[in-house]
């Protein structure tokens, strides 16, 4: 394969947007097809009524230097973000009334024994150190779960890095984590901390302790502590910056051109046929679509993983979100603009609920005086889909109900709410699979449950993944780093040199 050889992207989500903007600074022939009108997908941003709502993804983190969102931007030739950082980075507000702010800097330990007590700072000092050893292991875009004699080789050379270092210890540590919930490390602990730990994980790992792989746990445990930034904008703006770089070194990003198939060929070559007729060869193919959507695409040609896909996703979840346009004055002065409320177990259908505000500096997000906010939750799938397909007044009724119990939870956060605002507007999955055609709607990843169970970005030898459904998973920081990790993969088999970073390539090779 030569510089210069045709890449197509489908989606352009995250995963899809960072493979794309690496390949093509380093002089791939890339086009991405997109279905909407804007890039992005569940990070993307979409403007109704004078608001700028974030559509699905309204927490930004990996922007500290060296962090996933730094090495992308190195990647793609991106001087800055336009990010502004906050702390608290969040509060969580507990059902007896404890509201309990995530923050970055020491002052962290000082909550953390507040709301916790003594007997509570073992587990985040496991969980921190244990997250700093993986952060350093992830950002050096290891190849997992490994999918060749190549993939096993760098494995074992980050884990001789490790050991050459004198970190036998914490090597055998991570071992024995990987194979246990992030429960083990809770069993003596209040419910207090239980509750805490399980909602936190349930937003960045999509399941709560007793089922959370304790590796994957503590790292997504973490994104507060690394730091959360607000993008002018909204979380689109990640998207467009990408969008920039691509077509600034050369590639496509073509919208209205959703994929209806995907052939492949016998000499490793593929075409894709558009819904408009349009079609596209390439020699590398690269998916930033959920293993169902892509199924779908290759009909009588998927391959033996995805031929055992189940017809409906049986792991993960949907979201019901509520896209509100406020009063701001209504917006307590200086208020932490994400907030998770839980009002009780289990921590979904309403019962916790996530609600990030536009910042009041961001303009551009609402009309004058105004403020836009998001509250969501996570529900299980089949329910909204059998009430839409038999039941539509029943469905309507459900989506009246959820609506109800999300802002009767913010108004934890903004009293008044109801009467503040001028627009509100409902999502359910359903709603998701209309505008990301995400197939059921179902969003946000597998829950990371078992580390042998993720996908492998490689499919057949031209065909890969990328997005939330591979390691390692869900937000936009996980997706840029798998798209990272897709891109480099692709050009050393390539054989192509692309631009320098910051990444430690040795590891990976």
């Amino acid at each position: 394969m030569k510089p210069g050889m045709r890449v197509i992207v489908i989606g352009a989500g995250i995963g899809g947007l960072s493979v794309a903007a690496r390949l093509a600074r380093s002089g791939l022939d890339v086009t991405v097809l997109e279905a909407h009108i804007y890039p992005g997908g569940c990070a993307g941003t979409f403007y109704h009524q004078g608001y700028r709502f974030d559509a699905g993804a309204t927490l930004a983190g990996g922007f500290h230097p060296g962090g996933p969102m730094d090495l992308l931007a190195q990647a793609a030739g991106i001087d800055k973000w336009p990010t502004r950082s906050t702390d608290p980075v969040m509060c969580v507000h507990l059902p007896e009334g404890t509201t309990i702010p995530r923050l970055r800097g020491e002052a962290r330990w000082e909550e953390y024994t507040t709301a916790f007590g003594e007997n509570g700072l073992d587990f985040w000092r496991w969980q921190e150190q244990t997250a700093d050893t993986l952060w350093d292991l992830a950002l050096l875009l290891p190849a997992w779960p490994p999918q060749s004699l190549r993939d096993v080789y760098g494995l074992i050379q980050t884990g001789s890095s490790i050991l050459s270092k004198g970190r036998v210890s914490i090597l055998a540590q991570l071992a024995a984590d990987g194979l246990r919930p992030i429960a083990t490390h809770l069993r003596n602990a209040s419910e207090h901390l239980r509750l805490f730990v399980d909602a936190q994980l349930l937003i960045s790992a999509q399941t709560t302790s007793p089922n959370a792989n304790a590796l994957y746990g503590a790292a997504a445990l973490d994104l507060p502590r690394r730091g959360v930034v607000h993008l002018e904008g909204g979380m689109g703006a990640i998207a467009e910056r990408l969008v920039q770089s691509i077509q600034g070194h050369g590639g496509r990003v073509l919208y209205r051109q959703e994929v209806g198939r995907i052939r492949m060929q016998s000499d490793q070559a593929a075409v894709i046929e558009t819904l408009k007729g349009e079609t596209f060869p390439a020699e590398i193919v690269i998916a930033n679509l959920t293993p169902w959507n892509l199924a779908a695409l290759l009909g009588e040609q998927p391959t033996p993983r995805l031929r055992r896909l189940t017809p409906r996703p049986r792991r993960g979840w949907g979201a019901f979100v509520v896209h509100i346009g406020l009063d701001g004055l209504a917006v307590p002065h200086d208020i932490p603009l994400h907030h998770q409320v839980v009002t009780r177990r289990p921590l979904v259908e309403g019962n916790s609920v996530f609600l990030s505000l536009s910042p009041d500096w961001d303009t551009s997000r609402a009309p004058a005086g105004r403020r836009a906010m998001t509250l969501s939750t996570h529900t299980a799938l089949d329910g909204w889909w059998e009430l839409f397909e038999k039941d539509q007044p029943a469905y309507q009724a459900r989506v009246a109900q959820y609506t109800e119990r999300l802002m009767a939870a913010a108004e934890t956060v903004i009293p008044g709410l109801s009467q503040a605002a001028d627009l509100i507007l409902p999502g359910t999955p359903v709603t998701f699979q209309r505008f990301t055609r995400r197939a059921w709607g179902r969003v946000g990843g597998y829950p990371q449950v078992n580390l042998l169970q993720n996908w492998g970005p490689r499919l057949t030898p031209n065909l890969w993944m990328v997005g939330d459904s591979i390691f390692p998973g869900q937000s936009v920081a996980a997706a840029a780093l798998g798209g990272l990790r897709v891109a480099e993969a692709v050009l050393q088999e390539s054989r192509v040199i692309g631009p320098e970073t910051n990444f430690n390539w040795a590891v990976s090779s």
